[in-house]
């Protein structure tokens, strides 16, 4: 049945957009139209000439879906800021959690400190604002699912059940060490993962690399698994006919126990179970795919096997950033100096206004200076570029890295990033893309037909990196800018094909049925802030946001969520699930 059915001619709507130019993420041609709303459905995309409570000037502007955010952290965050940022600010109107493997459900209430301090030790969310800011009221994955629907949110949101929890309930105190489950072990397991996905997990995430680690150092739950245990896990959404499988693979370990070496016979290894589980299973798999200083060059074997791999029937769905994916360093938070010497990382500790107090003194800075020149920073310091709002750019300029400004000022680079610092008044930035730093190699990822837009992280790395605004750069540097991609396809790629990817029913595009998930653009002015560092979560710990221009308004399930970067009051969000 059509949302208009039984409506007759004449349909009274709760909302129209008129006149915007419609990009409706099909792919197909925009065009000038009205888009109709009656409750949380689009009912037309024409002319849409009947009465409206609500009637929103689109002229000159683009009407687009809300953006599908398919790689989020935003598991905990959402509990304390229901709005959801800094997705909110970027055109986000549903979001997938549960990457990387690492989950809060199911959970035994002993467990809940354990999974915190995971989630803290991998992506960089405090621990105590987790445990503080979740309800906890859950064991099972769908009764987390539950205890979401009963929170205020902004977004739609879904989530992965995680190897970390799933383990955990498993196998208890062995789930770490024991990379070898027993066939009793693996059953467990799968009896919790089909619990969770009856009770509507989006499908599965597992951590395979070395980085992700416990507090204590050693690898998350999962990260030693064999094969033949996620291919057991794998078979249990075939059965069930839904679910996604995702992974952070394995990138850059000749063996177990060696790190730090490329080999090319890993990417074998890790395509091949990806491939073996998506052809046995019929389900799709994804995972993160970076360039990686290591092996520059090893993004095209992973695609040359991937392009092999689906050619033999695998559902294989490689998925990148749209800018280089860096740390962020300034005296609010990390510095390129940490590493040489405890007065160094001690800064982090001081007030914003004790941070500049020291820095102004002469005897202090002159310390720091000396400590940086005894111990050199670990870091490339030609590879670390200016990122404040006198330069909102994430594209490598020679001209702007902290060698080249210490150059022209004729001072050491520590000494520079100190005066710069002051002269910012602490808000300076610096960028140091470590992994998908080369544009061209970014560009051919995302020609790539079996390629998706993904790794935001919104949510994760609080203190260290800010790319929940991918969205946002993808339309102006890529699109709008560059031309490289026309809007319409460019909108596809940040609605319907995550949507899609993920089984998302009615999402991700603009036509008759579909929720009304809307963004109305302002695309000419379209524009990224710089990051700044704010101190906003549990307990006063502190995260880099960052905020746009040019996103009038963002309809969330036929409400008026955000407009011009401010939250008007509306939490329309749902719990997507399977």
């Amino acid at each position: 049945m059509s949302a208009t059915e039984g409506l007759g001619e004449w349909i009274m709507y709760d909302v129209v957009i008129k006149n915007g130019t419609v990009v409706d993420g099909s792919g197909a041609k925009s065009r000038v139209a009205n888009v109709g709303i009656v409750g949380d459905r689009v009912v037309e995309v024409g002319e849409c000439v009947s009465e409206a409570s609500h009637v929103i000037d689109a002229s000159g502007r683009l009407v687009t879906p809300g953006f599908v955010d398919i790689h989020t952290h935003l598991d905990a965050q959402l509990a304390w800021d229901p709005i959801g940022t800094v997705s909110c600010w970027h055109g986000v109107t549903s979001a997938v959690m549960g990457n990387c493997g690492v989950t809060f459900a199911p959970c035994k209430p002993e467990d809940r400190s354990f999974l915190a301090e995971v989630m803290e030790s991998v992506e960089d969310i405090p621990a105590q604002a987790i445990l503080e800011g979740l309800p906890w009221d859950w064991r099972t994955f769908g009764e987390y699912l539950d205890s979401y629907e009963r929170m205020p949110k902004g977004l739609n949101v879904g989530g992965m059940v995680g190897h970390c929890s799933v383990r955990l309930m498993a196998m208890g105190d062995r789930a770490i060490d024991d990379h070898h489950a027993s066939a009793e072990d693996i059953a467990r397991m799968c009896d919790l993962v089909e619990e969770s996905m009856e009770g509507g997990a989006l499908g599965f995430s597992t951590s395979r690399t070395y980085l992700h680690q416990t507090p204590d150092g050693r690898e998350v739950p999962g990260t030693w698994a064999h094969p033949e245990e996620l291919l057991a896990i794998g078979e249990v959404m075939g059965r069930l006919g839904k679910g996604i499988f995702e992974a952070a693979v394995d990138n850059d370990r000749k063996s177990h126990g060696m790190v730090g070496v490329a080999d090319r016979s890993v990417i074998d290894h890790e395509v091949k179970w990806m491939k073996e589980l998506s052809v046995r299973t019929g389900r799709p798999v994804t995972f993160g795919f970076v360039q990686n200083r290591s092996d520059p060059t090893a993004w095209e074997y992973w695609l040359e096997l991937v392009e092999r791999a689906n050619d033999d029937g695998a559902l294989i769905y490689p998925q990148t950033t749209s800018r280089g994916i860096g740390v962020l360093f300034g005296v609010a938070n990390r510095t390129p100096f940490d590493n040489c010497s405890p007065v160094w990382r001690a800064l982090r500790s001081l007030s914003w206004q004790e941070k500049l107090k020291k820095l102004g003194d002469n005897s202090f800075k002159a310390q720091l200076v000396s400590d940086a020149a005894q111990t050199p920073s670990k870091l490339d310091l030609s590879g670390i570029y200016r990122l404040d709002s006198s330069r909102v750019d994430y594209e490598p300029d020679e001209s702007e890295t902290l060698i080249a400004h210490a150059e022209v000022r004729g001072v050491s680079p520590a000494e520079a990033f100190i005066d710069m610092a002051l002269e910012t008044e602490g808000r300076g930035l610096w960028n140091y893309p470590f992994l998908n730093f080369d544009f061209d190699a970014i560009q051919s990822k995302l020609k790539h037909p079996d390629v998706v837009l993904g790794i935001g992280d919104a949510g994760a790395h609080v203190g260290q990196i800010q790319d929940a605004s991918q969205s946002t750069y993808f339309l102006t540097r890529w699109t709008r800018d560059s031309k490289t991609w026309d809007v319409e396809e460019a909108v596809k790629m940040l609605t319907s094909e995550g949507a899609d990817l993920f089984g998302f029913k009615d999402r991700g595009t603009l036509r008759e049925g579909s929720y009304a998930d809307v963004n109305v653009i302002d695309f000419e002015n379209l524009a990224l802030h710089a990051p700044e560092f704010v101190y906003d979560f549990p307990n006063g710990a502190g995260r880099y946001v960052q905020k746009a221009s040019g996103y009038d308004l963002t309809l969330v399930n036929g409400e008026v969520f955000m407009e011009n970067g401010e939250h008007k009051g509306a939490l329309a969000g749902r719990v997507i699930r399977s």
